[in-house]
């Protein structure tokens, strides 16, 4: 069942509440920063840049790294979203409110700008890789494909750090979280791109200029998110309390 709560401006913009859109602003920035710069990384030790086993590996062991990182220093300030999908997989379970929710998609996507444009200025600009789907891959197999691996990790934010019967599993929770991700993008990486996130994919976009397909990846991974937070909200959450307030964060 969906829970959403909408919230309203004034909670959403407590002492609380800002500094969660500050975490998120920090967190998704690093996160990104080390994601994207991986792939530029890439690009430079190779000759013609073309992805091959071990460079999707490497750039899924970033993945893995920077959003297990980013969520561990966020949890405490802001749940440690980074990704406008978890927040609207969170929305829809009542974790956290829409109004709230608007502003963190705001930071994570300003956060993930930022972090494109810094690795342009320190890498004497080279270009920004951003995702698109594979040559003889259709848009709605992206969708699709970006719809599965969002909802896996969703369902694992739920499983290991939104489920309030999931006892205190510690730093368990970003692990978990990094190495859904890290282990989606070697399944998908060479298919969709693997993002799972939206503002990981806009950020890129943005900074170079390249919206074409950056609509899959913000319809694959909402969808994804969503799903994943109403059915392990309807399934697996027994009982439902209001969203929290704004000091709460999520």
């Amino acid at each position: 069942m969906v829970k959403i709560a909408i919230g309203s401006i004034g909670d959403s913009f407590s002492v609380g509440s800002i500094k969660a859109y500050l975490s998120e602003f920090i967190a998704t920035l690093l996160f990104v920063f080390a994601g994207v710069g991986s792939a530029i990384a890439f690009g430079k030790l190779t000759s013609d840049g073309a992805l091959d086993p071990p460079g999707l590996v490497a750039i899924a062991v970033a993945h893995a790294f920077g959003l297990f990182v980013g969520v561990a220093i966020a949890a405490n300030i802001s749940g440690g979203h980074l990704n406008p999908a978890v927040t609207f997989g969170l929305a829809v379970g009542g974790h956290i409110t829409v109004i709230t929710g608007i502003f963190y998609w705001v930071a994570q996507c300003l956060g993930s700008i930022v972090a494109c444009l810094l690795l342009q200025f320190v890498t004497n600009a080279k270009s920004i890789p951003t995702h698109g789907v594979a040559a003889g891959m259709g848009a709605i197999e992206g969708v699709v494909m970006e719809i599965v691996i969002t909802f896996a990790l969703v369902y694992t934010v739920y499983a290991t750090a939104a489920d309030p019967k999931k006892g205190d599993l510690g730093i368990i929770a970003p692990i978990a979280i990094g190495f859904i991700v890290g282990a989606n993008i070697l399944a998908a990486g060479p298919f969709s791109g693997g993002s799972m996130n939206p503002a990981r994919s806009f950020g890129p976009a943005v900074v170079s200029g390249d919206f074409s397909q950056i609509w899959i990846y913000w319809v694959g991974p909402l969808v994804g998110g969503g799903l994943a937070g109403l059915i392990y909200s309807g399934s697996f959450i027994g009982s439902y309390s209001a969203a929290p307030s704004s000091e709460e964060y999520a």
